[in-house]
Order: structure tokens, then C-alpha cells, then sequence
């Protein structure tokens, strides 16, 4: 039990934050070192929170947002969780469009939220509808901007959907990215898929070991590689796109400039997926240990960045392998370290808890301030790998983001 609860909150040391309290954590197992009671929420103030409605933060590029969500299977592959069954996996597909009407995408479903409540105990205390009625600013399957733009794919942390880097996905696509974002089969506390199915975690409860945690990353970066193999098809493939004759993307991505970040697992994932297809260009670890004993190889000069939370992630940290990895970074290369993060300072949570009004006090980052420091750095990026846009950001520290240390360069 132990390293199950150690690998989903990633040595967090600190009490249970307000993003513990809103169920929205990896933690899926109650009770355990670092883990807290928090002071709980009153009912009716959730209720308040579902009937005024919560809204993330409006992207800041110049294009709207469109999105589209795909059911893809890997025919050639078993689940390695359920191996009778194919590799199947649910991609949230974010795009730059024109402007126009359309209806707005749903953050998740409710049913998805119901479980992600739960694993926490908690579903008494917020309604699922003030999670899965969260407003995001992207439109269901409107009219894609005309070009090609490059594609950055994005991999949640163990046990969370893939809607927890909602905003990170829509920034992304209002600045000229598609933007596909991966849940991978049995390793979110709840994915909706076709068919009236909701499939769990039954990954949580197999993985309690560095050596299964590097399983997962590479599975995961079979995955990433099997949404390119998709994404780019201008020809169908049999229990791909149901309904189209290839790729609907595959006109709009250029795939020279293919980039990967993830969150947690999904950061080692992005750093296994650049090990094994060349295709992938770019890569971002946000808060994840590698676990991978080579971790950092093969990367044959390509960019990566890892940024995460000073407390875990600084070089003196004693449970992170960053400091392994950096050795074997052999192209353009950042560490990262942000003072008052948490973990979940690089998703969804931190806003999410702001606008319950759940701030924590343990964390010193606002929700706000989290979300712009992510989004600045992440953009600044793959600006920078897969656009060739000078973006000075990443030369080192700035006087107006203090909390952003570079201790490695």
C-alpha cells in the first residue's frame, strides 16, 4: 500500500491540500505518510459553486478552440492490464479553429467525475455536476484554422483523466497546436468509452514498484506513438476512426514537428516515447520521476525540459532521479524548479480549488499563479523546438517569475 500511495502523489510531503479535500488527487488509498485529514467542505457551498458555474482560464493565443474526442484501438496490441481485450484508448483532440458558434465542449462527463469524487470519499461533499459542469473555452467539432501546425501531445499523471490538462490543451491549441490529449485504458479512476462503458483503475492497484512504474511509462509511450500513427493517417486503418476515411487531423498536423508533455507517469511516458520514435521532437516531464534505469538516454540530441516542484524536484531532493536523468540529456536541455508547488501545481487542480474558494494554505501558489507559470514555460517550449520562435524565457531566471529557479542549464 505504501508504494502504490507513494507512486500516485510523488513524495509529497505536505498535508492534504485543498485539492485532496475536492477528491480530485492521485492519492486513492486513505490514510498513509504525508496524507492528512483536511477540514471538510460544506455541502451546500459546493451546490452553490455547481449552480454558479466554474470556468477555467481563458487560453491566451489568437485562435479559438476546437475539439474533437476519438475512441482509437490498437488492434495489433493486448491491454496489459486486461489481456484479453485491445488496447484501446480515448483522446481528446484540441485544435486551432476559425471563429464561429459551436457547442461547448463538456470538461467530462458526469459519471467520470461521480468516480473521481468517490475514490476520495468525498462524493457527498461535492456534486459531481460542479466538476463535470466545470466551462472550458473550446467548441465541439467547428470549423479547423486553415494551415498546418505542429502537434504536442499530452499524458496525464497515474489515476487522473485526461481532462485535468484541459487548460494547458486549449492554451496550446489557441496558439496554433493540435493538441491531443491521452487517456490510456485502465489507469484513470474513471474513462468514459463508447458504448455506455466506464472503465477504472485496475492499474492502481498492480503497480507498487519503480521497475512496474517504468512498465507503465513504456506502455504509455506505445500509446503516444499509436495516436501519431492515427493522427497522421491520410488512410484508414481497420478500429480506427470510425465513420472517417483517415485522420480528420491529418491535413491540418505537420509531422516534422511532433512534441510530447505529460504530467507525473505521464512526464516519464513523454521522456520513453522520445527514447523509442524518432518522430517526437521535443519533450516536457512536469513533476514525474523517470523510474526508467537509463532514464534520460536515447534521446540523440532532441530537447527536453523538466520542471516541477522545488520541494521534490530540486537537485537536492532525495527521492527524485532528475539528477540521473540530467547526465543523460545530450541536446538542448532545462531544469526547472518552482518555489510553492505542489504536484498538481502543473494541472487543472490548483484553478479548480480556487474556484471552489478551497485554497490551501500549504500551498503558497494561487491557482492563477500556477496555471501562468505552467502555461508560460510549456508554451515557451515547444515555441522554441517546434515553431524556431526565440522565446527568452528559457535563458534563466526572470524578475517578474521569481518562484521559477534554474538550478541546472
Amino acid at each position: 500500500m505504501r508504494g502504490r500511495l507513494r507512486f500516485g502523489l510523488m513524495n509529497l510531503r505536505r498535508r492534504a491540500t485543498a485539492l485532496t479535500l475536492l477528491g480530485l488527487s492521485l492519492a486513492l488509498v486513505p490514510g498513509g505518510p504525508g496524507i492528512a485529514s483536511a477540514a471538510p467542505v460544506p455541502v451546500s457551498f459546493a451546490r452553490n459553486a455547481s449552480e454558479t458555474g466554474i470556468e477555467l482560464p481563458r487560453p491566451a493565443g489568437r485562435y479559438a478552440v476546437g475539439t474533437q474526442i476519438l475512441h482509437l484501438s490498437d488492434l495489433r496490441r493486448r491491454d496489459p492490464w486486461v489481456p484479453s481485450a485491445h488496447r484501446e484508448l480515448m483522446v481528446s483532440v484540441h485544435y486551432p479553429a476559425r471563429a464561429g458558434r459551436g457547442t461547448a465542449a463538456a470538461y467530462m462527463t458526469q459519471e467520470e467525475a461521480r468516480l473521481l469524487l468517490e475514490a476520495r470519499g468525498l462524493a457527498d461533499v461535492v456534486p459531481a455536476e460542479t466538476v463535470s459542469g466545470v466551462r472550458t473555452h473550446a467548441r465541439v467539432d467547428v470549423r479547423p484554422a486553415r494551415g498546418r501546425f505542429p502537434m504536442v501531445m499530452l499524458s496525464p499523471g497515474f489515476a487522473m483523466p485526461r481532462s485535468t490538462l484541459t487548460t494547458l490543451a486549449n492554451d496550446l491549441a489557441s496558439r496554433g497546436y493540435v493538441v491531443a490529449a491521452v487517456d490510456h485504458a485502465y489507469e484513470s479512476v474513471g474513462t468514459a468509452f463508447p458504448g455506455g462503458r466506464v472503465l477504472t483503475c485496475l492499474a492502481c492497484e498492480r503497480v507498487a514498484t519503480d521497475r512496474e512504474r517504468a512498465r507503465v511509462a513504456v506502455v504509455r509511450a506505445h500509446d503516444l506513438s499509436f495516436v501519431i500513427d492515427r493522427l497522421t493517417a491520410l488512410r484508414a486503418s481497420s478500429g480506427t476512426f470510425h465513420g472517417h476515411s483517415g485522420s480528420p487531423f491529418a491535413s491540418m498536423i505537420d509531422p516534422r514537428r511532433i512534441g510530447v508533455a505529460g504530467h507525473s507517469i505521464g512526464g516519464a511516458a513523454a521522456a520513453a516515447v522520445m527514447q523509442r520514435d524518432p518522430r517526437v521532437r521535443a519533450g516536457v516531464n512536469l513533476d514525474g520521476n523517470f523510474f526508467a534505469p537509463l532514464a534520460g538516454a536515447g534521446m540523440e540530441g532532441r530537447p527536453f525540459m523538466m520542471m516541477g516542484a522545488s520541494a521534490t524536484h530540486g537537485p537536492a531532493a532525495p527521492d527524485s532521479d532528475w539528477q540521473d536523468a540530467w547526465t543523460r540529456l545530450d541536446g538542448w536541455r532545462r531544469w526547472l524548479t518552482v518555489a510553492g508547488a505542489e504536484h498538481f501545481t502543473f494541472t487543472d487542480l490548483p484553478v479548480l480549488a480556487d474556484r471552489l474558494g478551497l485554497s490551501d494554505p500549504a500551498a503558497p501558489l494561487s491557482g492563477e499563479r500556477s496555471w501562468q507559470l505552467t502555461r508560460d514555460y510549456t508554451a515557451a517550449f515547444f515555441d522554441t523546438h517546434l515553431r524556431g520562435m526565440a522565446r527568452p524565457l528559457l535563458n534563466g531566471p526572470a524578475a517578474d517569475r521569481p518562484e521559477v529557479g534554474f538550478p541546472r542549464m
